[in-house]
């Protein structure tokens, strides 16, 4: 009996260790620092990587093939030579697109606010139940955002657990001396993200990612019309969230991933669809109409 309950808890510990919802790349920079010492920036960049993609941030075994692609860029501004970093980080997920080998990206966010402490050999520990590190918080946060994006392009809020546990991240994070993590630090910021996402007003966007996806691109495949009126169809949504609430994070979130894409979409429809669609773009996302006029223009 004894021997049953070891292998057991081996098999559980040996499943938990090798549990991998994220397919995590991590690259550090640091082109503002003199003779930086690069085995730190190594064993940062790798203990980062190793605490994204061993550990668990679903519910659901994932295989493979299902893992979220996700790439994490740190850039370090500056360093005080021991544990001190002052950092940002653009954070990148995508998610593929059935019937195709093209990945679209559903995650492009730029955190300004990236600082924390570590020293090398410092164990990566965190917990969902209490605020340990800046670092750690930081990924966590990251991962569950990830992870929700992920599952509401598959399915009609799929994502609520994992935004409920990013916003779990944030409540802790309220005793930590760092950026980001407040409402008063501004309307772009960590607090905000995660607010957004469980926010009811915003349940429409949170919808449209699943018919922009599963409507949309995974459908164009097979039929490229029917796809592309599910992609237009979701623009009069989001103007009604943009008169609402201007300025929110959320719909930004989503442009900023997708304006290019759009683009590339809407420029084979009929030029009566893409003044429609221009028309629409144009006033719900102004700071990418360089990219929207293409759709005027094109024959």
């Amino acid at each position: 009996m004894k021997k049953l309950l070891l292998l057991l808890t081996v098999l559980i510990l040996f499943r938990d260790l090798n549990a991998q919802d994220l397919n995590a790349r991590v690259q550090i920079l640091s082109p503002q620092l003199q003779n930086p010492n690069e085995r730190v920036f190594t064993v940062l960049e790798t203990n980062i990587r190793d605490f994204l993609n061993n550990r668990r941030w679903s519910a659901d075994p994932l295989q493979a093939p299902e893992r979220v692609d996700c790439n994490f860029v740190l850039t370090i501004n500056s360093w005080d030579g021991s544990g001190a970093f002052k950092a940002e980080a653009q954070i990148q997920s995508s998610r593929p697109v059935y019937g195709t080998n093209y990945n679209t990206t559903v995650l492009n966010i730029n955190d300004q606010d990236f600082d924390f402490t570590y020293s090398e050999g410092q164990p990566m520990d965190y917990t969902d139940q209490n605020f340990t590190t800046n670092l750690t918080s930081l990924l966590a946060f990251y991962a569950y955002i990830i992870t929700g994006l992920d599952y509401d392009t598959f399915s009609k809020n799929g994502g609520t657990p994992y935004y409920n546990k990013a916003q779990l991240v944030v409540n802790n994070a309220q005793i930590a001396p760092n950026g980001g993590w407040k409402a008063f630090e501004g309307l772009r910021n960590r607090f905000w993200l995660s607010e957004n996402l469980v926010n009811k007003i915003y349940a429409p966007i949170r919808e449209s990612l699943y018919e922009y996806h599963r409507e949309g691109l995974d459908v164009m495949s097979t039929n490229k019309q029917k796809g592309e009126k599910a992609i237009l169809n979701i623009l009069p949504k989001l103007q009604k969230i943009d008169k609402q609430k201007q300025g929110a994070m959320l719909p930004q979130l989503f442009f900023t991933a997708k304006a290019d894409e759009l683009v590339q979409i809407l420029s084979s429809s009929s030029p009566q669809e893409r003044i429609r669609a221009y028309n629409l773009l144009a006033e719900i996302d102004p700071a990418n109409i360089p990219k929207y006029e293409y759709l005027k223009k094109v024959k």
